[in-house]
């Protein structure tokens, strides 16, 4: 299957050379608004080489898109991909909007064509073995989960288009922060309330948020505690869920966050503590292992795990969550 992608920035140099190497996909072209960058990326990975989005996704000999530009266009290119039959992929925050993302799963449903949202995180392996033990009881009933996700700024960070309101969905909470609701959601079910606390106190150059505090109520009544900030200068991935018999952590993504870990224990009233910890070296697979799953999903014809459904909940946790600053309460989330 022939591939195109859209955007020849930091996910393209991220999701291009996986694809390029993936024995039964093809990677056709690259598409950018700055053709200059598009260039740079299709020399590199012997591709074509494009600035016209809009004939690039109709093209006939392209199969599958993937959405690699800034959210305040996600929504119309998949949706015009879709339309024009091609399967999306599409990076995370799903788009700007609720209503971008109400359009664009009304019309993979509409159309038929699978609609993955760019959920990678589901798909490093201690998140994805936490997750099969959570599945087979390990923990127990979910009762509540935090996230500490952060991130070292960087100079210049006001020119980028994730400062851009125009652009982005948000600030750092909703950028990094999604895939945190997104996992919080995939372990402990759908969200129905949050509230939440915003900050922009060292890049001030920009009008978009810092990074933010918030917490989740699910339906099943657990919890869930989110911090993640552009100002925490030694990047840190913390993930953790405690159920009624244990819990599960995941500490580390690879790279600069520290090798990735799995730490899990069980509820012990007398016993000594007593983890088992797994520790996994090697580079980042989980954009392999998400590729693997989106192709899988459109041989299987069935909706992949991390959905354009759970790309519109994660949106409408998160623009809850900011609601619930701007009116002083907490929100109720809708399904």
């Amino acid at each position: 299957m022939k591939v195109a992608i859209i955007g020849a920035g930091l996910q393209c140099r991220r999701r291009a050379p996986v694809i390029k190497e993936w024995k039964g996909t093809e990677l056709a072209v690259i598409d950018s608004l700055h053709l200059e960058q598009a260039q740079a990326m299709a020399s590199k990975l012997e591709c074509e080489a494009s600035a016209d989005w809009r004939k690039v996704v109709t093209r006939p000999d392209i199969d599958l898109v993937v959405v690699c530009t800034p959210p305040h266009v996600h929504a119309e290119i998949s949706i015009a991909a879709m339309k024009a039959g091609k399967h999306v992929l599409c990076e995370k925050p799903l788009t700007r909007t609720v209503a971008e993302s109400e359009a664009m799963v009304a019309v993979a449903k509409e159309t038929g064509r699978i609609l993955k949202c760019g959920f990678n995180h589901r798909h490093h392996p201690a998140i994805w073995e936490a997750k099969r033990r959570v599945d087979q009881g390990y923990i127990g009933k979910p009762l509540f989960g935090r996230c500490r996700y952060g991130i070292c700024g960087r100079p210049g960070y006001e020119k980028e288009w994730r400062a851009d309101p125009a652009q982005a969905a948000g600030g750092q909470f909703i950028e990094q922060g999604s895939h945190a609701i997104d996992l919080f959601r995939w372990f402990m079910g759908e969200i129905v309330e949050t509230a939440c606390m915003t900050e922009r106190q060292y890049f001030t150059q920009q009008s978009l948020d810092e990074g933010g505090m918030a917490i989740f109520r699910m339906a099943s009544g657990a919890t869930a505690s989110l911090h993640t900030v552009l100002t925490q200068w030694k990047n840190l991935f913390s993930f953790e869920v405690f159920g009624e018999d244990g819990y599960v952590t995941v500490e580390g993504l690879g790279a600069s966050y520290g090798n990735e870990r799995l730490i899990a224990g069980k509820r012990d009233f007398d016993g000594p503590f007593r983890d088992d910890v797994v520790e996994y070296r090697g580079g980042d697979i989980s954009w392999k292992e998400e590729w693997k799953e989106f192709l899988s999903a459109i041989e299987q014809q069935r909706e992949p795990i991390g959905n354009g459904h759970d790309g519109l909940q994660a949106m409408r946790a998160a623009m809850a969550a900011y609601e619930s600053e701007r009116q002083g309460r907490f929100m109720k989330i809708g399904c």
